[in-house]
């Protein structure tokens, strides 16, 4: 089952395509994501079980699998023959990468279709997917993790390269990414990171980094005798 994308596609016809093909092909298609949503039809997702699916959500994953079609015509057609077949791999890839908004898998099918001559393989999508942040304006997800990781305290001092790791960080703890390794640390911010940066690109506006917080010291002095007797206690208290 396949599931047009517009004109644009039709018109490239059932070749492979350069990367200048490519990159323009991807762009029609995250265009026309939002109108064809409405009109075709009803596209593999997840059981009845599961919540209602994402409409744009699903949508991308048709587009991807469109342009993976054109772009890697015979590879497609060998690994993709049977329909139902077909039907089931963009279930998985539906379920896999719900995560994602439908612009950052779009650009990460880009990325997947210059980076190689070879259909990718739903492991590389994600990897493409995660990569494709700093082509939307948004900093990777590792050099993400580790700004957030390695910030000194007060984090609002820091000069952050986008607002959006130092939300990802606050919502995290920063408590929790300066005492775990990264092995427990990394998907806690993961998960925090990708809620953020599908908010951006949904649109959203990113609030500013709040001021940090002020630690004036207020004197607040004794009087003589009562500081002596302070003194007092405290040297009985630690037997000085």
């Amino acid at each position: 089952m396949y599931y047009s994308i517009g004109p644009a596609i039709n018109r490239a016809g059932e070749q492979g395509l350069s990367t200048k093909d490519s990159r323009e092909l991807a762009t029609a298609a995250e265009r026309a994501i939002e109108a064809s949503s409405r009109t075709s039809p009803t596209p593999p997702g997840p059981s009845e079980a599961r919540e209602p699916r994402n409409p744009l959500l699903v949508e991308a994953i048709n587009q991807v699998f469109a342009l993976f079609r054109l772009n890697y015509h015979n590879q497609y057609y060998a690994a993709y023959s049977d329909a139902e077949h077909l039907k089931q791999i963009k279930k998985l890839w539906l379920d896999s990468l719900r995560d994602y908004p439908p612009a950052q898998i779009l650009q990460g099918a880009r990325r997947a279709i210059e980076g190689s001559d070879y259909l990718p393989t739903l492991y590389r999508m994600r990897s493409c997917c995660d990569a494709s942040l700093s082509d939307l304006g948004l900093p990777d997800l590792d050099d993400a993790y580790r700004e957030a990781a390695n910030c000194a305290a007060p984090p609002e001092t820091h000069d952050w390269s986008h607002p959006v790791v130092y939300w990802a960080g606050r919502d995290t703890g920063w408590l929790k990414l300066a005492t775990s390794t990264e092995k427990d640390g990394k998907p806690a911010f993961t998960a925090c990171y990708r809620e953020r940066c599908a908010g951006v690109l949904r649109g959203e506006t990113v609030p500013a980094i709040p001021d940090p917080p002020q630690l004036a010291l207020e004197a607040h002095p004794l009087p003589p005798e009562e500081a002596l007797s302070q003194i007092k206690k405290l040297r009985k208290q630690y037997e000085l």
